[in-house]
């Protein structure tokens, strides 16, 4: 039981602030994403919307994370939740590491590495014309790149800071 003590170890001001800075980092970051998407206009590719995934089964966890210190439910619930926060993120970055090798082409990405075409017309007299103009964005061409970096490869970082931050929530005994 030795090595399980740091998760039984009382809940404090650590694990509060981490959950609450894991949580807001989770939500920004995913929100960046959605309104690069809707506002940008960037269409994300299969692997982009992939990639939300641990951020979208993460931030009920987080929030779940802060309920739990509030309503001062036993500890090793707080630090359980970061721990499996911190999975999912280092799950992210993986993701996010496979993708931008598909993206430099250090290895080929999977063969169906497309969405579903998007802004198609409901009106049906310019259905095929409209289908055919539209090509889904193809996963290994980054739409955008900012000091060198995807939208893939900045996961990468905030998904392994984000991780380290519930990490260090969930292990941390300090008081």
């Amino acid at each position: 039981m030795a090595g399980f003590s740091p998760l039984l170890a009382p809940a404090g001001p650590v694990q509060i602030r981490s959950s609450v800075l894991v949580t807001l980092g989770m939500a920004f970051t995913v929100g960046s994403a959605l309104a690069f998407e809707h506002v940008g206009g960037y269409i994300p590719c299969a692997l982009c919307l992939l990639q939300r995934d641990p951020y979208y089964y993460g931030l009920p966890l987080g929030i779940l994370a802060v309920l739990s210190f509030v309503l001062k439910l036993p500890a090793w619930t707080t630090r359980g939740l970061l721990v499996i926060i911190a999975v999912l993120m280092v799950v992210g970055a993986g993701m996010g590491v496979y993708h931008s090798g598909v993206e430099w082409h250090f290895w080929a990405g999977p063969s169906a590495c497309s969405t579903a075409a998007q802004g198609v017309t409901t009106n049906a007299g310019d259905l095929l014309g409209d289908l055919n103009s539209k090509k889904p964005p193809s996963c290994d061409a980054a739409s955008l790149r900012v000091l060198g970096l995807s939208f893939a490869g900045w996961n990468v970082l905030a998904s392994l800071v984000l991780a380290a931050i519930a990490l260090r929530g969930a292990v941390s005994n300090r008081r």
